[in-house]
């Protein structure tokens, strides 16, 4: 989004900075990162590897620190939180998707996406897992460990837990990355049409130009700075 940021933006970044020391010299990673995300926006953010994009999302996400400037997640400016209170900020509220699924191995796709609802003190988190598998099509697989699922089902199951608890803001480092072509563009329409359904606001770092063109705004980093594609 653009103009000034409105009260209610679940996420905004202000100069964001992020480096590391590498020997002698200083590596910059983002360098005045400053964009905000509108509630239901879907931005997405592209690149080549290595440009910044999941270090954004890991700031942005309150994972890890910046060096510079102001994340403002959920309204909340990060740099008075310590570990456990961005935690806490983000249960229930912020959902995250990555490349390689992180679904628990020892869970059913059942139990993977209730443990966030049950964390969260929600009632009747079985019965919603159920009903948010049937919606990405596993109703047939809630007693299936990650290992018997495909790659695809797996990130359907992932897809699921995000959205399960209502997230006003989904945070996505490369959700079809490790998806064949027609299994990725099936997760893209089940992750897009849920998203709009829900309202939630998404956050998605992509090399693929295709997927990036169908949230509401695209973003292009290169060499650590962010700029409309």
């Amino acid at each position: 989004m653009t103009g000034p940021v409105p009260n209610d933006a679940p996420l905004a970044l202000e100069g964001v900075d992020l480096s590391f020391s590498s020997g002698h010299r200083t590596v910059e990673i983002l360098k005045g990162a400053d964009f905000a995300v509108a509630p239901g926006e879907l931005t997405a953010v592209i690149g080549p590897s290595g440009s910044g994009k999941s270090s954004l999302i890991s700031v942005a996400a309150g994972l890890e620190r910046p060096t510079g400037g102001v994340v403002r997640l959920l309204g909340e400016d990060l740099s008075r939180l310590d570990e456990d209170g961005r935690a806490r900020l983000r249960r229930g509220r912020v959902s995250l998707i990555f490349q390689s699924f992180h679904l628990l191995p020892n869970m059913t796709a059942e139990e993977n996406v209730a443990a966030p609802l049950e964390i969260d003190g929600q009632a009747g988190a079985i019965k919603t897992a159920h009903e948010w598998l049937d919606r990405v099509g596993l109703s047939a697989r809630l007693d299936h460990y990650p290992h018997q699922l495909s790659g695809g089902e797996q990130q359907r199951v992932a897809l699921a837990r995000a959205l399960a608890v209502r997230p006003a803001l989904l945070f996505a480092d490369e959700p079809t990355g490790n998806l064949d072509r027609p299994t990725a563009a099936h997760v893209a329409d089940l992750m897009f049409d849920l998203l709009r359904e829900t309202g939630a606001a998404m956050v998605m770092v992509t090399h693929d130009a295709a997927l990036a063109a169908r949230a509401d705004r695209c973003m292009q980093m290169a060499d650590g700075k962010l700029r409309l594609a």
